[in-house]
């Protein structure tokens, strides 16, 4: 036999030995996401605890762990405790913050862990293996695009930031872009809210008292959307005609269904996306098939025509 060709068949043989081998260890994922602070991410734990039963119920050789953190500290805390107390070879994290969790992140991929990175992207792509998160672009740009089209190309904009995060960065730009090819909408200001209604509550009180004309609101969040709303029926302003807001929480999608007349439309942005890591994750690690290095789920626009196919009453969000 020619030795090149034995050396394929060789070389062959032991990949498929080691992946049979792989395939029938006992892999144990870690899965990190911010605590249940608002809709979005008690959407997110909801599904992670879900989708950890469905797994080792799947997978009976898969143990997977999952931990929630309030801060950025915590997390990056928990994950090193994942890799040194529960001996992971898999980790799927939803970064609290993305600049705080990206060395702490890259260390335990250093350790041979296979890190995938959901939504809230690292501030450096080479601490992930891959990486599973909504279209944060088109999150900004689907909003910023339905908002200059209802403005009919005039007024003033004010922006409620979420986070400081990789994915803030990309939804606020996208939203900005679309406002620049409308140099009749004037953008007043944008402030972090945190993705929280309290936050945001506080800083719309702040715009309403430095701005005496507010024709729209983009909340970037259905819960910012809660407290924006709040401070300006206690500010009793009636110019705010239109307030964005993302996620499509249930809440909002039914506000939308029921012709709101100030929330019109939402942004599709699906907490569920961590289960789709996990599965994803899971399956790569269980059967050895490579796993995409990038997977995008589309935001979508939901205005009354189409809002009743996005609303889930039983979800958490």
């Amino acid at each position: 036999m020619d030795r090149r060709l034995f050396s394929a068949i060789a070389l062959a043989a032991c990949a498929l030995c080691s992946t049979a081998s792989f395939a029938d260890s006992k892999s144990v994922m870690g899965v990190s996401v911010p605590a249940a602070t608002h809709g979005w991410t008690g959407g997110v734990v909801y599904w992670a605890n879900r989708t950890k039963a469905e797994l080792e119920k799947q997978y009976p050789g898969m143990k997977v762990f999952v931990k929630t953190a309030g801060s950025a500290t915590e997390q990056a805390n928990q994950i090193q405790d994942l890799q040194t107390v529960n001996k992971i070879d898999t980790l799927v994290i939803l970064p609290f913050e993305s600049a705080p969790l990206t060395k702490p992140v890259a260390q335990v991929k250093g350790k041979g862990v296979f890190v995938t990175v959901v939504d809230r992207g690292l501030t450096d792509p080479a601490a992930q293996d891959a990486y599973v998160a909504g279209d944060n672009p088109g999150f900004g740009r689907v909003a910023g695009e339905y908002m200059a089209k209802t403005l009919g190309g005039k007024g003033n904009v004010v922006i409620l930031r979420g986070i400081p995060t990789v994915i803030d960065n990309q939804r606020v730009d996208a939203f900005n872009e679309v406002m620049k090819a409308h140099p009749g909408i004037k953008v007043l200001d944008a402030k972090h809210g945190n993705w929280n209604r309290d936050d945001a509550f506080k800083v719309m009180q702040d715009y309403l008292t430095r701005f005496k004309q507010i024709d729209a609101v983009w909340a970037s969040d259905d819960d910012m959307a809660v407290g924006v709303q709040k401070a300006i029926e206690q500010a009793k302003r009636t110019d705010v005609k239109l307030v964005v807001g993302g996620a499509g929480s249930k809440d909002y999608i039914k506000k939308v269904m029921d012709g709101d007349k100030v929330v019109s439309a939402d942004v599709t942005y699906a907490p569920s996306m961590i289960a789709d890591a996990m599965k994803m994750t899971a399956e790569a690690r269980a059967t050895g098939k490579p796993m995409p290095a990038s997977t995008i789920v589309p935001s979508v626009l939901v205005t009354k025509d189409n809002a009743a196919k996005y609303y889930f009453p039983d979800s958490p969000h």
